[in-house]
């Protein structure tokens, strides 16, 4: 009976978790559709009005990793009160803006409150379900995620044609209708009690920093402090009596791989969430409202979808859900390379096929990754999991948007009949889907050598992490 009522309360957790991520996720997108708007009210240039998206990426990134950390050390239920409250305090700030400044403050303070949501959303799969069933709730998250994306574009068109823009921030304030629901199904204890190294924390969050700012602004200099404030950090892990992050994290070795692979995969399939509006602005010629309706279809079979993903990944095992994702998007870059020039339809269903097959990857990465930490590390695992991943979307817009920067002459596959600037969108699908077989065939070995907690077929064990 005891069983059955915490996998009641469990069920109602993960609800709970998918309704926050659908308004945080669309949070996250809404403003990128008015950002004309805000740039045309304001006087702003490209770049000025492209801080909105910036900062709160930035903040984002950070935050969730430091979130991470601190659920290893405080209840969740307090740093989710706590983080709910900062995000409503960014949003209110927002609402009553009068200047771009207090726009751009209203989303760091955003940011740094919903930073909190993604380590929650990798925290309650491992922490309350048991290993057989958290590929279930993964996926039930990757539910939230896909609705949040879907809603976001169509939410943001409609508010912005009946009202103003700034009643956009109106809606994580939804949110805090959630955190009574949270408070009191919430139980995990704190865990091990000791000092957070924040002088860690301060250069990890400056290289991540100023390693993304310098990616989006094309600044060598920048990324060069990055690099140097992350050798910092590594002095400090191993000076640190406790360091932010504990030097066995690094050393495991099973993790790393995983932590890897997130980074290779989140980037190309990334790639394709940031080339494809671009592909229907510049060659199908979309407005924005067309170009969000147009993705709402992949969106949607994500969200359905999702859940039987991660219910696959209990039953049938993770290799098997891998291989299906990888043969999604291996299809899709595929089709893409070749019909770049095709109706929005077509290219709308299409990447039905790179969507599902992105979300199917997550659960994969995620649940594996998760099985791999000791009960001490799941948060700063988690976080560090959650990190890559806006690492990894960042490396690829900026690589991404060079490439279209240049151009291209000509189409490399000869199956392709596109003319135009669709040539480079060509090219850069045709090597996202190569990238992608070079990386199943290594996915493929290490499943065949079942050397890897979390990557073996269902049934295999995985390395021991106390109760889940």
């Amino acid at each position: 009976m005891q069983d059955e009522a915490q996998q009641a309360q469990a069920m109602k957790l993960i609800r709970l978790l998918a309704c926050t991520l659908i308004i945080s996720v669309m949070s996250a997108g809404m403003f990128n559709v008015v950002l004309p708007q805000i740039r045309e009210q304001f006087h702003l240039t490209l770049s000025q009005v492209s801080w909105m998206t910036s900062v709160y990426t930035l903040i984002y990134a950070i935050g969730t990793v430091i979130y991470g950390k601190l659920a290893d050390k405080y209840k969740l239920k307090q740093l989710l009160t706590v983080g709910l409250f900062i995000f409503a305090a960014g949003s209110v700030l927002g609402i009553c803006s009068t200047t771009f400044g207090m726009v751009i403050f209203g989303r760091a303070l955003q940011a740094a409150g919903a930073a909190v949501i993604p380590a929650t959303a990798t925290l309650i799969p491992v922490r309350y379900f048991p290993v057989e069933k958290r590929g279930t709730a993964l996926g039930m998250s990757a539910v939230g995620l896909a609705i949040g994306n879907a809603l976001s574009p169509v939410v943001s068109a409609l508010v912005s044609s009946v009202a103003d823009w700034r009643w956009l921030f109106c809606i994580p304030l939804l949110t805090l209708l959630l955190l009574p629901w949270y408070r009191k199904f919430l139980n995990d204890e704190p865990g091990a009690a000791g000092q957070v190294d924040w002088p860690g924390a301060v250069l990890l969050g400056a290289g991540v920093g100023m390693l993304l700012f310098g990616l989006s602004e094309d600044s060598w200099l920048l990324m060069a402090g990055g690099a140097a404030a992350f050798i910092l950090f590594g002095l400090r892990i191993g000076l640190a009596k406790e360091p932010f992050i504990q030097p066995k994290l690094l050393k495991n070795k099973s993790y790393m791989v995983y932590l890897a692979a997130t980074f290779l995969i989140t980037g190309i399939s990334y790639s394709l969430i940031f080339l494809s509006p671009l592909l229907l602005a510049g060659e199908q010629r979309l407005s924005s409202g067309w170009i969000g309706l147009a993705l709402v279809p992949a969106a949607l079979c994500s969200a359905l979808l999702g859940k039987k993903g991660g219910t696959l990944a209990d039953t049938k095992g993770v290799s098997f859900v891998f291989h299906i994702a990888s043969v999604m998007l291996l299809s899709c870059f595929a089709l893409m390379s070749v019909f770049t020039g095709a109706s929005p339809v077509a290219i709308a269903f299409i990447l039905v096929l790179g969507n599902v097959g992105q979300s199917f990857m997550n659960i994969v990465l995620a649940s594996s990754a998760s099985k791999t930490l000791p009960k001490s590390q799941t948060g700063i695992g988690m976080g560090m999991f959650s990190m890559m991943n806006f690492i990894s979307g960042s490396v690829a817009v900026a690589i991404n948007g060079k490439i279209i920067d240049m151009g291209a002459s000509g189409a490399w596959n000869p199956l392709n009949f596109s003319t135009g600037g669709a040539y480079v969108y060509s090219n850069i699908f045709l090597v996202l889907g190569a990238v992608h077989v070079v990386l199943l065939i290594a996915g493929h070995w290490y499943l065949k050598k079942g050397s890897l907690p979390g990557i073996k077929p269902a049934g295999a064990s995985a390395q021991p992490q106390g109760k889940a």
